[in-house]
């Protein structure tokens, strides 16, 4: 891929704060033109530090940033007209409407899509004449959301978009989302549910402790790990008939295997099951999942940190 099609690049980023806490320590991606790209880590990793500096919100202590081939911080007249910001919190004056509101913010928004048509996108139009005070949280999110597209955004920044909607709502926004990738915006978003960045990343990039440590398809982020067959035992068989190919723990008659070929373990676990008759209660054999590759990662601390 060329460096044109990259529409974002962050190159040894860097950010610290008052006391010399460094929250961002020397990071680098690349996000292509038309991508989903997710930012996970748990809180105080560094995400949201990250996407501020994206934004243009502050300038970092270190490294650089192009946005559109444009440093969002310095050349913010170039950068801002043409990205959408959805911030973990939007301020809204509680007693507008939701079109009020909307009506605001496409006041200062070059090219504004039409209001009833942004509030569509995220099913706020059955709301429009509701007051902000009165909407609920998952509510505020979809008109955080709905402000975000009114400039139709070459670029969408979305930190945490889905929390506080219910699983509709979630799944709604999901839909769009992929829409407007499909249509040609980039998109990075920050999420704590790690379904949804399976759901949604073209790519992500896992941080921990203001640093990459991997990066890549969900699918290329989890083959790394183990996949896992729990299988529970008779009490007439003990563990140790277990074929000794097959690396087992177990905790009484429960047994686990970890294993980096699944088919051709669970094919021989089957196979000594069969020969020896024995019945494999609550059998569950399953690849890593993208929880475990993160959980596995947020428990190990870096070298040095």
């Amino acid at each position: 891929m060329t460096t044109d099609q990259y529409v974002i690049t962050v190159d040894e980023l860097r950010r610290r704060y008052a006391g010399g806490f460094e929250a961002v320590s020397g990071i680098s991606f690349s996000v292509a033109r038309g991508e989903i790209f997710a930012l996970l880590g748990t809180n105080g990793a560094g995400k949201t530090s990250t996407v501020e500096l994206l934004e243009g919100l502050a300038a970092p202590a270190g490294g650089t940033i192009r946005v559109l081939g444009h440093d969002p911080y310095r050349e913010r007249r170039a950068v801002r007209p043409r990205i959408g910001v959805m911030l973990q919190e939007g301020g809204f004056p509680s007693d507008l409407t939701v079109t009020e509101t909307a009506r605001m913010w496409s006041g200062c928004t070059s090219d504004a899509r039409p209001v009833p048509e942004a509030l569509a996108l995220v099913g706020l139009g059955h709301r429009a004449k509701v007051r902000v005070k009165q909407l609920s949280g998952g509510e505020r999110r979809r008109l955080d959301l709905a402000l975000a597209l009114l400039g139709r955004p070459e670029v969408l920044f979305l930190d945490e978009p889905t929390t506080g909607l219910d699983a509709e709502g979630r799944r709604d926004t999901w839909d769009l989302v992929r829409a407007l990738r499909d249509a040609g915006t980039t998109v990075l978003l920050t999420t704590h549910y790690l379904e949804e960045a399976e759901q949604l990343a073209d790519r992500l990039a896992i941080i921990h402790r203001g640093r990459i440590v991997t990066t890549g398809t969900p699918a290329e982020v989890t083959a790394s790990r183990p996949a896992r067959i729990r299988f529970a035992l008779p009490a007439e068989v003990p563990a140790g008939h277990l074929p000794l190919s097959l690396r087992a723990a177990a905790d009484g008659q429960r047994i686990e295997i970890r294993t980096h070929d699944l088919q051709e373990s669970l094919g021989e676990l089957l196979h000594w099951a069969a020969q020896a008759s024995v019945r494999l209660e609550g059998l569950d054999a399953r690849s890593a999942s993208l929880e475990e590759a993160f959980l596995e990662i947020a428990q190990t601390d870096l070298a040095g940190v």
